[in-house]
């Protein structure tokens, strides 16, 4: 059987953060009723002009600059033209031969090996507007909301191979998004959205097989399974004797399954000319300078400094980064508390279940850093044990009060107090004459049910390291 290659290059196109749209004024914001955030110039009537949105430009060049692409000095916007209900206008503002952004890289990490994904171009362009098909009627409605709306595409080169290595792309390329503070890097709501172009060819070959676009995937996974079945319809497409037809297809993700969708056009369809309306965007190198100095740390880098600076272990600082607020936050609830790894345990496990059982981001959690901390703070010095510690956690999160302040409410702190260790001790001991025995006969697994039994009398409230202590002395072990 013949060894085939799979080639994989990927469109992103993320809604930029601005308040308002590329060429007019209307909001941005989502959610809002429909056809409530439209104008003349969005919706394309006679007579309306388009104003280049500065905003947009700049959040473009910062991606531009944070994945070392070649800006170019002279950028040109074009018209694409084709007719579909939710493009009032019957065209769409893009960039073609001259965008604003070329020749970059992404690196990942999948496989166990580390790999540079080259980017082709980034260029900015208007979105379309959202078709609502009627799910009784054979009706659809017209969103215009959406219309105008700033996208920046960033297109990659056939560099991938698998779709894990996809979804790894996918992942980097949103991470990079957020830290910048230009896109929010939303799926569900559309202001990350990806195509895919897959095609397979004999290992070894250098020309390209028939390409195929996949679209309607919303999440990386999505992503990763789309093409995944992609590749066993192809090959079995191609190991039939069949031939592949270019052409677009969507993920049924219900079913699990691609369905064509129409056939792929190329670039000559879209009868592509520089918009008359628009001036050609001139970027300055002072400008290009002035954005550069303003990055932020970016991911990769901040997650070297946390091994080097925190002593944290390469798989925490990946999990303390996956978002700048995250990452934020650890370092902020470290300047608190001088053991780092402890910080990052309790965020990571603790205070990460909290935030899933609510659904939400680290910016909105109810429990700030410092008083994080202070809770942390308050278990090493052995005021209150690692198992209220998480009770109280909870309150905390429940009520965004201080540790202090739970533990005095609810009677929580840590019983020192040798003599009543001692006397619970005697209780259970005499309550569990038989365990007793076993322990003594030598089978040692027994003890830490004693150590059970007094810690749930005392409502869990012994200091654990004395209970320990005192039940070998009172064992005689």
């Amino acid at each position: 059987m013949p060894e085939w290659e799979t080639v994989i290059g990927l469109e992103v196109h993320a809604q930029l953060s601005t308040h308002s749209k590329i060429f007019c004024g209307c909001s941005t914001r989502f959610g809002a009723e429909p056809n409530t955030h439209t104008c003349p110039v969005c919706l394309g009537l006679p007579g309306s002009l388009p104003v280049l949105n500065k905003k947009a430009v700049e959040y473009t060049l910062r991606m531009a600059l944070a994945t070392g692409c070649r800006i170019a000095p002279l950028s040109l916007f074009a018209r694409k033209n084709y007719f579909y209900p939710d493009l009032p206008k019957n065209y769409q503002i893009s960039q073609y031969e001259l965008p604003l952004a070329e020749a970059g890289t992404v690196t990942i990490q999948a496989g166990g090996t580390v790999k540079e994904v080259g980017l082709t171009r980034i260029h900015l362009e208007e979105d379309a507007g959202k078709l609502i098909h009627d799910e009784v009627q054979p009706v659809s409605y017209v969103d215009y909301n959406r219309t105008g709306v700033p996208l920046m595409e960033i297109v990659s080169e056939p560099d991938l191979r698998t779709p894990e290595e996809a979804g790894e792309y996918l992942r980097r390329l949103r991470e990079i998004l957020r830290y910048l503070d230009i896109c929010d890097g939303n799926m569900e709501e559309g202001s990350f959205r990806c195509d895919a172009n897959i095609s397979l060819r004999l290992r070894g070959a250098e020309r390209l097989g028939t390409k195929i676009e996949l679209k309607n995937m919303n999440s990386f996974r999505h992503v990763e399974k789309a093409l995944e079945f992609e590749i066993r319809r192809q090959q079995a497409v191609l190991e039939d004797g069949g031939t592949l037809v270019q052409e677009t297809r969507l993920w049924d993700a219900a079913r699990g399954i691609t369905q064509t969708m129409r056939g792929k056009e190329e670039a000559h369809d879209y009868r592509y000319f520089p918009d008359p309306d628009l001036v050609p965007v001139a970027v300055e190198a002072a400008w290009i300078e002035e954005i550069r100095r303003s990055l932020p740390e970016l991911p990769e880098a901040r997650r070297r400094r946390l091994v080097s600076q925190y002593g944290l272990s390469e798989n925490d600082a990946e999990a303390l980064t996956t978002s700048k607020g995250l990452a934020d936050y650890f370092e902020a609830c470290a300047q608190g508390h001088p053991q780092p790894k402890t910080v990052g345990n309790w965020i990571m496990v603790e205070l990460t279940r909290e935030l899933k059982r609510d659904d939400r981001e680290i910016e909105s959690c109810p429990v700030r850093p410092a008083q994080l901390a202070a809770l942390l703070n308050l278990t090493q010095k052995g005021a209150i044990s690692g198992k209220i510690a998480k009770s109280v956690l909870e309150e905390m999160y429940r009520t965004g009060d201080d540790p202090q302040v739970v533990i005095d409410r609810q009677g929580l702190v840590q019983m020192t107090d040798s003599g009543a260790i001692a006397a619970v001790i005697v209780e259970v001991l005499a309550a569990h004459p038989a365990q007793v025995a076993d322990y003594r006969a030598g089978k040692a697994k027994v003890f830490g049910f004693f150590v059970g039994e007094v810690m749930k009398r005392t409502r869990g409230q012994a200091n654990p390291q004395r209970v320990n202590q005192l039940l070998k002395e009172k064992l005689g072990s």
